[in-house]
């Protein structure tokens, strides 16, 4: 796990610049020290602004859906992504969570997929990509959570684009 950049940008900066060719949406928050995160949209998808921490919501095909947040965080990145893992595992009382490294742009990070299920017989589907970002002020847990019934046809091309690298700028 890489620690989080800390050296200082300017007001504006384009900190991390991935491929926003197509249709996008921009996720911010009322925050004015939070990054403001560009994923790229599967076709089929659109996008809407969220509240709160939840800077976008986004919308696809077969109950897709998928949002974009971006939280103040006071823990280091190994800490923060304990808690969001946690987080996650305690949505439902089936789960399944599956960890890969997801490091970019001198960022920690973290991919994360599995399962939820209230029974056994009716689950949900997961991917995320969560990143542990730096704004010269405080440090901010980003997470592009990506879900949908499971078995949803085009889900995983789906979620490998939203859960992709994206592009960040710091204020």
């Amino acid at each position: 796990m890489l620690e989080t950049t800390r050296e200082p940008v300017p007001p504006n900066a384009l900190a991390c610049v991935r491929d926003t060719s197509g249709q996008t949406a921009v996720a911010a928050v009322a925050d004015p020290a939070a990054p403001r995160i560009t994923v790229k949209l599967p076709d089929g998808w659109s996008a809407t602004p969220g509240s709160g921490d939840v800077g976008a919501l986004l919308a696809g095909p077969d109950d897709m859906v998928a949002e974009v947040t971006i939280a103040a965080t006071p823990l280091d990145p190994a800490a923060a992504f304990t808690r969001y893992a946690d987080d996650v595992m305690a949505r439902y009382p089936i789960s399944t969570l599956s960890l890969l490294p997801g490091d970019f742009c001198g960022y920690s990070g973290q991919r994360l997929m599995g399962t939820w299920a209230q029974d056994p017989d009716q689950s949900l589907q997961y991917q995320d990509r969560i990143a542990h970002i730096w704004t010269n002020t405080k440090d901010y847990l980003v997470a592009v959570h990506v879900e949908a019934p499971s078995g949803t046809p085009g889900f995983d091309t789906a979620a490998d684009v939203l859960t992709g690298e994206f592009s960040i700028v710091i204020p």
